[in-house]
């Protein structure tokens, strides 16, 4: 193993540093026609990087190219950012929330900044998280939300994610009788009981689960990050394949996923270059892994071109050793794959706004299962009276969905549901097949010629000017 000798900061003098030289944020109009740059200027920490990309990606914008160099104990970022269509970001509301956010201390973001959003980018926060991994079945939200809602548990935001044949999911939940975080021993010791019970039913000996209850704490783990190391505690890594090309490079005209990383001896690094489809959060899935697995970036550059995405990054070891040996470059190259695969789901996605209201979550799943539709992917909150989010679905077997099913399932589930086709190949390799099918009364659009709209950016779009509050309400 080859060292790389640092000097030795003490944690309080880096503090002490942080303190004297501040962030500096700069929201720049002017210098590019077609973007905002977004630069910060800041003393280096471990995770900083992550942070910054956090608080652009939860506002859901795009960032499009990115330059990266944190060499010397200062980190000076540039991100080069728009909206969801492409326009530059000058709602000063939203700029505001930048600026105070990547200004905010590692304690959190201001009060007074979440207030001038007027929209809670971080929903849960203040409910009890349930953390769950396992093999995935279908159905399996369907009895989770089920049995929360026996046990007297208000569902106020889910997400869950598959890959690999594993699953994991968070459920924020609340008193359901008082509201706000449910805090007696007793009944949070009875809901972990009975969810362990429903993952008990699914699995088989010697297959990995878990089930964890999560109270509200200040610091709490990013819910999209906490998914990803849910998942790579869950080992789903070790089944990714990306590009075969190896040292030959890229080949030309494909969109899988290629990972390569080489030595660059004379000062230490190990260069980690990704090709794939471009996508919205890519930066902030491959910047995840990075930091979860110890690595600091030290100089990156990241663009986009087209459809695909490149990004290189120059890194070490948090502890200052170099990946010498082969099956840690192996295992990095695992995880920077999984990482980017996981949020790429197959099936057809529903897109569901529909007026909140007790156990919806629980009946809109119990649909879907009933009419043999398997979720691969989910991601739902609420905003004011209205439960918005997105389902991708499947059937049993994995296949694409016979689009006659969804007219059927947009009658019980009731509110507007938009089915957005988006074929297999798309999922599961990147290829931009560009069809689509309309259902009866229901709208079906090509994922290809939409702008790539999240549920963030699908709460703002619809309900944005209904309402000037936000909080968790009964689903």
């Amino acid at each position: 193993m080859e060292v790389i000798y640092q000097p030795y900061i003490d944690p309080e003098y880096e503090c002490l540093i942080e303190r004297i030289y501040p962030p500096w944020v700069c929201i720049d109009n002017d210098t590019c026609k077609d973007c905002t740059l977004v630069k910060v200027d800041s003393a280096n920490k471990h995770g900083i990087l992550l942070e910054m990309v956090q608080v652009l990606t939860d506002l859901d914008l795009v960032i499009s190219k990115s330059y990266i160099s944190s060499d010397g104990g200062w980190f000076m970022d540039v991100f080069h950012v728009t909206d969801q269509l492409g326009n530059k970001v000058t709602d000063e509301s939203i700029i505001l929330y930048i600026q105070q956010a990547l200004c905010a201390r590692r304690g959190g973001i201001t009060k007074e900044a979440r207030t001038c959003l007027g929209k809670e980018v971080a929903p849960g926060v203040k409910d009890l998280a349930l953390e769950m991994t396992t093999k995935d079945q279908p159905g399996l939200m369907s009895e989770i939300s089920a049995v929360l809602v026996e046990l007297g548990c208000n569902i106020t935001a889910a997400v869950t994610w598959t890959h690999s044949s594993r699953t994991a999911s968070i459920f924020y939940v609340e008193d359901g009788l008082k509201g706000g975080p449910i805090t007696d021993p007793i009944r949070l010791s009875n809901v972990q009981e009975q969810l362990e019970n429903v993952i008990e039913a699914h699995h088989e000996k010697g297959e990995k689960r878990s089930v964890r209850l999560t109270t509200p704490a200040a610091g709490r783990t990013h819910m999209e990050r906490r998914l990803h190391q849910l998942m790579y505690g869950d080992d789903d890594y070790e089944m990714c394949r990306g590009c075969d090309g190896g040292d030959r490079g890229h080949k030309k005209g494909c969109d899988r996923t290629h990972v390569s990383i080489e030595s660059c001896k004379e000062k230490g690094y190990w260069i980690v270059n990704v090709r794939c489809r471009d996508r919205p959060k890519l930066l902030f899935d491959t910047v995840c892994a990075l930091t979860d697995l110890q690595y600091v970036v030290f100089h990156a550059l990241v663009s986009s071109r087209g459809t695909m995405a490149d990004q290189e990054y120059f890194v070490r070891h948090k502890d200052g050793y170099t990946l010498n040996a082969e099956s840690e470059r192996h295992k990095l190259t695992l995880c920077l794959v999984a990482a980017i695969e996981r949020r790429i789901s197959q099936g057809l996605r529903l897109d569901i706004c529909a007026k909140n209201r007790m156990g919806l979550l629980s009946d809109i799943t119990r649909v879907f299962r009933e009419s043999g539709l398997s979720i691969t992917r989910a991601e739902i909150g609420t905003y004011g009276e209205r439960a918005v989010g997105s389902i991708y679905v499947t059937d049993t077997s994995g296949h694409d969905v016979n689009l006659n099913l969804v007219e059927s399932v947009r009658k019980e589930v009731g509110g507007s549901v938009i089915a957005v086709h988006k074929p297999q190949t798309w999922a599961a390799h990147g290829g931009s097949s560009r069809t689509s099918r309309r259902v009866p009364n229901t709208r079906v659009e090509d994922e290809e010629d939409r702008p790539r709209l999240s549920f963030g950016s699908l709460v703002w779009s619809q309900l944005e000017r209904l309402s000037s509050s936000f909080g968790p309400i009964r689903l």
